[in-house]
C-alpha cells in the first residue's frame, strides 16, 4: 500500500513550479548543447536555432514516447518512499550543481545531477534499500558508454565521409553538408527532446503520484510534458551561449563536415539509448562526439585540457548533487 502524506495545494503548486524551474535551468545549460553545433558553424542563428531545437524536442514525444520519464520517475527510487521534501531536495542539489558549473562555463550533466540530487534525498529520507539498483547501474555504466559511443561513431562517420568524399573540393563539401548538417542536428534535437527533456518530467510525475494524484499506477500526465518542454526550450533562449562557446568552438573547431559527423554520431547514440528508457547525458555524448570529430582530424585539433576539466565535472557530478541533495533534504525535514 502507498501511504499518501496530503500536502497542501499551494505548495504542491510551489514544488512543480520549483520543478519547471529546474526545467529552465537545465534547458539554460544542457539544451544548448543540442544546437552548439549549427550555431558555432552559424548554419543557423541563435534565435533560429532555439526555434528549430524547441520543434524536434517537442517531436520526440511522439516518436519515442516516454520511457526515459518513468525511469527517472520510478527507477531511480522507489517511487512508493518518495515524499515532497526528497523532491525538494532532489531539485535544489540538481539546481544548486548546474548554476555552479553554468556559471563556470563547465557542460556537466544535469541529468546526472538530478539523478544525484534524487539518490542524496531518497538515500537520506529512507535508507539505501529504496534505491533501484537496476536504473542507477545501467545510468551509472551510461557515463562512461555514451561519450565514448559518440566518440568513436563520430571518428568512423568522419573517416568514411572523408574517403567518400575526397575528390570534392573544400568549397564544395562546405556547400554538401550543410543541408545534412541541419538534418543531422534535427535528428539530435529529436534525442535531446527524447532523453533530456525527460527527466523533469519523471520527478514532477513521482510527486503527483506521491500524493496520490495519478491513481494506482505512474504514468506522465500530458500537461507535465508539454510544460517541461516549453520551460526547457525558454531556458535555452535565455542563457546557454557560454555552453554553446565551450562545445562549438574551445574544444575544437568545427566545420560544416565535422558539425554534421557529430551531430549524427550522437543522434544514433541518443535514439539508442531513448529506445531502451535509458537516461544518458546529452552533454556527455556531444562532447564525445566532438572529440571525436577534432581527433579524427589530427590529435593535436582537441583542446585536452577543456576535456579533462569537463570530464572531472562529470566525476563529481552524481556525488556532489547527492550531497547538497540529502542536506537540503534534512534541513527541510528539521522543519
Amino acid at each position: 500500500m502507498i501511504a499518501h502524506a496530503t500536502l497542501a495545494l499551494p505548495l504542491l503548486i510551489a514544488l512543480v513550479a520549483l520543478a519547471l524551474a529546474f526545467d529552465f535551468v537545465n534547458g539554460v545549460h544542457d539544451s544548448a548543447n543540442s544546437i552548439a553545433t549549427v550555431v558555432s558553424t552559424r548554419l543557423l542563428g541563435p534565435m533560429q536555432a532555439v526555434a528549430f531545437a524547441a520543434f524536434f524536442n517537442f517531436a520526440a514525444y511522439w516518436i519515442f514516447g516516454l520511457k526515459v520519464a518513468a525511469t527517472v520517475g520510478k527507477g531511480i527510487v522507489d517511487a512508493h518512499v518518495v515524499t515532497p521534501q526528497v523532491v525538494f531536495g532532489a531539485l535544489v542539489g540538481a539546481m544548486a550543481w548546474n548554476v555552479f558549473t553554468w556559471w563556470r562555463g563547465i557542460p556537466s550533466s544535469s541529468s546526472h545531477a538530478l539523478i544525484g540530487g534524487l539518490l542524496g534525498a531518497g538515500v537520506t529520507h529512507a535508507g539505501w534499500h529504496t534505491v533501484v539498483w537496476g536504473g542507477v547501474n545501467k545510468t551509472v555504466l551510461a557515463i562512461v558508454i555514451s561519450p565514448l559511443v559518440g566518440l568513436f561513431v563520430s571518428m568512423a562517420l568522419m573517416l568514411l565521409t572523408s574517403w567518400l568524399f575526397q575528390r570534392v573540393t573544400a568549397r564544395g563539401a562546405e556547400a554538401m553538408f550543410k543541408p545534412l548538417h541541419l538534418l543531422s542536428a534535427a535528428a539530435y534535437s529529436v534525442g535531446h527532446g527524447a532523453n533530456d527533456a525527460q527527466k523533469t518530467m519523471g520527478i514532477i510525475a513521482v510527486l503527483l503520484f506521491s500524493q496520490g494524484l495519478l491513481g494506482p499506477h505512474f504514468h506522465v500526465p500530458g500537461w507535465v510534458v508539454v510544460g517541461c518542454y516549453i520551460a526547457m526550450a525558454l531556458g535555452t533562449l535565455a542563457g546557454g551561449w557560454k555552453i554553446i562557446q565551450t562545445m562549438g568552438s574551445r574544444i575544437t573547431r568545427l566545420d560544416q563536415h565535422q558539425a554534421f559527423c557529430a551531430s549524427a554520431g550522437g543522434s544514433i547514440m541518443l535514439f539508442s539509448a531513448s529506445a531502451l528508457g535509458v537516461p544518458v547525458s546529452t552533454t556527455h555524448t556531444i562532447m564525445g562526439c566532438v572529440v571525436g570529430v577534432g581527433a579524427a582530424r589530427r590529435a593535436s585539433a582537441v583542446r585536452w585540457s577543456v576535456a579533462s576539466r569537463v570530464v572531472v565535472a562529470w566525476l563529481v557530478t552524481i556525488p556532489a548533487s547527492a550531497v547538497v541533495g540529502a542536506v537540503v533534504y534534512l534541513l527541510v525535514a528539521a522543519l
